[in-house]
């Protein structure tokens, strides 16, 4: 019965957040636009030399994602913070932690997903072929919940402290640099036949300590920026 109330109650913020996500499109639409804007640029700048665009896709692509979300992350736990609902929530009888993974998955569905989504369509661009493009999917899928664990931990220590958003990208970015290695590093080992296996279960294996340790990270911060 406690499992079925922590399930609907985690059903019930992610829902909240994706219903004001719609109410604010200009966020969503921000991180998207950045993303698409980064990653076309190159092409542009680089000129037609096709061989060099698909050397330098998968960095780009990975690179241009995490930027975008480190752009949201300032508004992870803002609003609510800004209106009291932080408050009421730790102060709630479900779990602080059970909530704050709520608003994590809600961000991932918001910035990760469609960033997963983007960018077979953006790889286009590089010239990378169709099993390129699955490769890098499947690798954006797995990194970029790390990126929202990792990040929601660094949204919640810089909470209410002026020039957040600059101090969240100086504190998680040194995290980031392993998944960014390993997702990119995958797209590049399976182009060179050396296949993907390896960088997938790393990046596998970063989750699962991320799904572990970060939400209780970052429910910790929290509990200390309220005080």
């Amino acid at each position: 019965m406690a499992e079925t109330s922590i399930l609907s109650t985690l059903g019930a913020v992610i829902r909240r957040d994706l219903l004001l996500a719609l109410r604010r499109k200009s966020d969503v639409l921000t991180t998207l636009f950045f993303f698409v804007i980064v990653v076309s640029l190159f092409p542009l700048g680089i000129g037609p030399e096709m061989a060099m665009l698909r050397q330098i896709a998968p960095g780009v692509l990975w690179v241009a994602a995490l930027l975008a979300t480190m752009l949201s992350l300032p508004r992870l736990f803002a609003a609510d913070h800004a209106d009291g609902t932080l408050e009421q929530m730790a102060l709630s009888a479900v779990p602080l932690g059970v909530l704050v993974t709520g608003k994590i998955v809600a961000h991932w569905l918001l910035s990760g997903l469609p960033l997963a989504l983007l960018a077979p369509v953006l790889g286009l661009q590089f010239d990378l072929p169709a099993d390129a493009l699955g490769v890098m999917v499947l690798a954006l899928l797995i990194g970029t919940p790390v990126l929202s664990l990792i990040g929601a931990v660094g949204a919640g220590l810089t909470l209410g402290v002026r020039g957040g958003g600059v101090l969240v990208s100086l504190l998680v970015l040194p995290l980031y640099v392993p998944v960014l290695i390993f997702g990119a590093g995958a797209v590049e080992s399976h182009i060179g036949g050396l296949g993907a296996t390896a960088h997938l279960s790393l990046l596998a294996a970063f989750l699962a300590l991320a799904a572990f340790f970060g939400p209780w990270a970052t429910t910790v911060a929290l509990r200390i920026a309220l005080e």
